[in-house]
């Protein structure tokens, strides 16, 4: 698992990857971010440090479940890496066949599939500092060692003096894309304001990539753009607005 977190006002950073045994990598990469002399921590450096700090540490077979299992067998099966919104035609099994005969589904995969990936989060206060985090278990069948997008400062995770983002989808093109960072670099090069830079991102950025983020602005703006069929998202404000949406 790995994570990130970016404080925008000063741009302080934490992040952390190679994790199989802390509950809440996002709160590792806080600890990193405030309790460290470094911005990045990964595989046992990371897990050591968390034993310093006692956040609570579990067994790897919390994180498993059946739906998992059944995707990763049919992953291997066909020999692919599952993206968010792609699946093997190889083959059914197990729980991975019981979970595709969902009615609901989205980007071609069953709903239920989707609780354990990417959760992200980008904040404002009143005083228009904004703050974002990201956190994932990564990509199904992925090659060992692989880090991709989420505890990326930058990529996945970026939050400044203008805004705060989060991304996920297809981890590759939003490395290669900067895709956080470059919603604020539009902004502040470009003028544009949080969805038009969103849009800009989404739209000129990813190349072939599939990809969607959230962002606030300092002003108190709330956008989301992707190119995928559907991103899970909602929003809260203090004064109990609030609004989900899927599609």
């Amino acid at each position: 698992m790995e994570a990130s977190i970016m404080d925008g006002p000063k741009r302080r950073c934490g992040a952390v990857s190679g994790l199989s045994t802390v509950k809440n990598p996002v709160s590792l990469a806080r600890l990193v971010m405030d309790k460290s002399p470094h911005s990045y921590l990964a595989f046992s450096g990371a897990e050591d440090f968390a034993k310093k700090q006692g956040v609570e540490l579990v067994d790897n077979e919390y994180f498993i479940t059946e739906d998992n299992v059944g995707m990763l067998k049919l992953a291997k099966e066909a020999n692919s890496i599952l993206f968010d919104y792609r699946i093997p035609t190889i083959g059914t099994c197990g729980a991975g066949a019981a979970a595709m005969e969902s009615p609901l589904q989205m980007n071609g995969l069953p709903i239920s599939v989707y609780a354990p990936e990417t959760v992200g989060c980008v904040v404002v206060d009143k005083e228009g500092r904004c703050a974002a985090a990201t956190s994932t278990g990564g990509l199904m069948n992925k090659m060992t060692g692989r880090i991709g997008d989420s505890p990326l400062i930058g990529s996945g995770t970026y939050a400044c003096d203008l805004c705060g983002v989060s991304c996920t989808g297809e981890g590759e093109a939003i490395i290669r894309s900067t895709l956080a960072r470059e919603v604020g670099a539009v902004m502040e090069y470009k003028g544009l304001n949080l969805h038009e830079a969103v849009d800009f991102v989404i739209k000129n950025r990813l190349d072939e990539g599939k990809a969607g983020l959230i962002a606030v602005s300092k002003n108190g703006e709330v956008a989301c753009g992707f190119n995928t069929t559907g991103m899970f998202r909602g929003c809260a404000t203090e004064d109990g607005f609030m609004e989900v949406g899927v599609w």
